[in-house]
This record gives C-alpha cells, sequence and structure tokens, in this order.
C-alpha cells in the first residue's frame, strides 16, 4: 500500500497534502500537549471560580503558547524527518510518513501501555514486536485517553486547596448564622490571596512544561 502511494501522481499526491493540511487544527488539539494544557487551566479557572476571569481567549492563547515552547524540540524532528526524504524521493506522501514519526514517538512516551494494547486488541491485530510497528491510528486515541486521565489527576490535586478553602469559610459562616450570605463571595479573595501568595501561575506552568521532559 505504501509503495502505490508512493508512485501517486504529483496531483494526487498535492491533494492528499491538502486533506492533510485540513486536519491539522484537530491534530493540533488532540495529538499534542495543548491537550493536558487546556484541561488543567479549565479545571483551575473553575476551582478559582472567577468565572470569566481570566477570559477563556486567554486561556486557550496561554495553551497555544506552551503548546508551542514543549513542541518545539518535535516539530524540528518533524521538519527534518520529512524534509530530507522528500528531498531525495520528491514524494509528499513519503515525506508525510516519515515527518509523522517524531510526532508519534512524542505521543507513546505519554501514553499508558494498557491504553495502547486496548487500541491494538480492538482493531484484531498482532502484538507489536517493536514500538514502531504501531500505527498512528492505535496511538492516537490511547494517547487521547492518557492525557485526559493525567489532565485530570492534575486538575483533581489543584482543586482540593480551593475546596478546603469554602468548606472553611462555609462552617465559619454557617456558625455566626449568615445563612443567606454565600459562602463563595466570601473564599473568593481568600483563594485569590493564597494563589497570588504561592505564585500560583508559575507553579502550575512550570509542573505542566516539566511535566512532559
Amino acid at each position: 500500500m505504501s509503495d502505490i502511494l508512493k508512485d501517486l501522481n504529483p496531483t494526487f499526491q498535492l491533494l492528499i497534502l491538502m486533506a492533510v493540511m485540513t486536519f491539522l487544527p484537530l491534530i493540533f488539539v488532540t495529538m499534542t500537549s495543548f491537550l493536558r494544557f487546556i484541561i488543567v487551566f479549565s479545571i483551575l479557572k473553575t476551582a478559582l471560580g472567577t468565572q470569566q476571569v481570566p477570559p477563556g481567549i486567554v486561556i486557550i492563547g496561554l495553551s497555544i503558547i506552551l503548546t508551542l515552547y514543549t513542541m518545539s524540540p518535535v516539530l524540528s524532528d518533524i521538519y527534518q524527518a520529512g524534509y530530507k526524504p522528500y528531498q531525495e524521493t520528491g514524494s509528499i506522501v513519503t515525506a508525510l510518513q516519515e515527518g509523522v514519526k517524531p510526532l508519534k514517538m512524542f505521543m507513546m512516551k505519554q501514553t499508558r501501555q494498557q491504553d495502547v494494547a486496548f487500541f491494538i486488541e480492538t482493531l484484531g491485530k498482532e502484538p507489536p514486536e517493536t514500538p514502531e510497528d504501531i500505527g498512528l491510528f492505535e496511538v492516537a486515541p490511547a494517547y487521547i485517553m492518557s492525557e485526559l486521565k493525567t489532565a485530570f489527576e492534575i486538575g483533581f490535586v489543584i482543586f482540593i486547596p480551593f475546596i478546603v478553602i469554602d468548606l472553611i469559610v462555609a462552617n465559619i459562616l454557617l456558625a455566626l448564622g449568615m445563612f443567606m450570605l454565600s459562602p463563595t463571595i466570601i473564599s473568593l479573595p481568600f483563594k485569590l490571596l493564597i494563589f497570588i501568595a504561592v505564585d500560583g501561575w508559575s507553579l502550575i506552568v512550570n509542573g505542566l512544561v516539566q511535566s512532559f521532559n
């Protein structure tokens, strides 16, 4: 099958490239570190209880910038892996096949073995002898599942201190008999104060970036 793709007319190869380009937003969101960043930041925003602050576009922008930062070595490897075969063969399909390998290796480093095994077994394939034998279509969904689990685990750890603050404030208001006063209104300044005091944004960003090393 790969030999047939390599021998395609350049016009058809260009059409394949254009089709791949349409999937770039989906690839960026689901097959890079963006998935972990956006989920953790969204959970953090909910834990703080600041509603529309920071705005959603700021969260997305920060996630994109951090994704480009953490993925820069992989993107460089993708370019190097795809550019040389294209120079030698002039085949866009060959360049895509070689260029996707660094992305697949990145995803495999972040993916749990049981998730990969599940999708390989679901497709009815034989267990691969080496990681290189695993296809992108098995790695991608396994990577998404692993990233969702990891992101929610990090989000849970972040959420706990804010829940504790909410409970303390709610119990104090209950003891004072202030039933009509919303605990979130009182706890929000304390959560922001503590978050600023511990330099929360730096701690979370540093931890997320280092989690991909």
